[in-house]
């Protein structure tokens, strides 16, 4: 499934830039690319001169002044021994810790042991915290017990053959495919 193509359903504005832009290109692409395709383009890890128009320009500065806005996140500068950088760190903790609680409730006390059966949105969530190598931290409050459940059972969720389970449907296929190109 991550090398299938990705076809666009609508160009309906969704309201947010990113995604917004995010459909323009989509919509301009000449053939239709993989998912591997545009995640790459999408994160601006491509130098492919062909492709260098679909690429999103600065996106981690744009997510994170959209975070900024939305007070999660706040702007501060850091020196680093020569040069200052700009950095976000979480300014909003409550937000943080609601997503957190929701993941672990999630894997704990509403565990369905069947992701087509599991919601959309805590299933992308659990596929994006692991592409972003921050599942550890979404279960290290957790006593050791629970921690290693949570973790078992993710893992096993995250084992899963993405190919299969995209074929189930459910609204699913993308998040699948998702997982499929991150731990190609």
């Amino acid at each position: 499934y991550c090398s299938s193509q990705v076809l666009l359903k609508s160009d309906a504005p969704t309201g947010d830039v990113l995604l917004d832009e995010t459909l323009r290109h989509i919509k301009a692409t000449e053939t239709a690319e993989t998912v591997q395709t545009w995640i790459e383009l999408l994160t601006g890890e491509t130098w492919n001169p062909f492709k260098l128009q679909y690429q999103l320009r600065n996106v981690r500065e744009r997510l994170a002044k959209a975070l900024v806005e939305k007070g999660i996140l706040t702007t501060e500068k850091q020196n680093f021994l020569l040069f200052d950088m700009t950095t976000h760190p979480v300014c909003n903790a409550s937000e943080k810790q609601r997503l957190l609680k929701r993941l672990q409730e999630s894997v704990l006390e509403r565990w369905v042991n069947e992701p087509q059966r599991m919601e959309r949105r805590t299933l992308a969530l659990l596929v994006l915290a692991h592409a972003s190598d921050v599942l550890e931290n979404v279960f290290a409050s957790l006593a050791d017990d629970k921690y290693d459940v949570a973790m078992n059972r993710t893992k096993d969720l995250l084992d899963m053959d993405p190919e299969v389970e995209a074929a189930k449907g459910r609204g699913t296929e993308m998040i699948w495919a998702v997982l499929a190109a991150f731990n190609k």
